[in-house]
């Protein structure tokens, strides 16, 4: 997720910005998800193994994704 631009508390964040920062965000957990499996698959790993190793990282990654567009949302409704 270091590719990922952050938002800091002090900078005025807007509708835009978070659209940005969710879409990359969201490609990054797609590439997370369609590499593992890939190399899991060359390594004959279960698919299910790995989606269980990968479980808490992909939930992190979605409780931010929500935080952000409850963000989104509420910049959107006080413009």
């Amino acid at each position: 997720m270091a590719d990922t631009p952050e938002l800091t508390a002090t900078e005025q964040e807007t509708p835009q910005d978070l659209a940005e920062v969710i879409a990359e965000l969201e490609q990054y957990r797609e590439r997370l998800v369609n590499d593992t499996l890939s190399m899991a698959q060359r390594a004959k790993i279960q698919k299910a193994q790995v989606l269980a190793r990968l479980e808490p990282d992909l939930s992190k990654i979605d409780a931010i994704l929500q935080e952000l567009r409850d963000r989104q949302t509420a910049l959107t409704a006080t413009n």
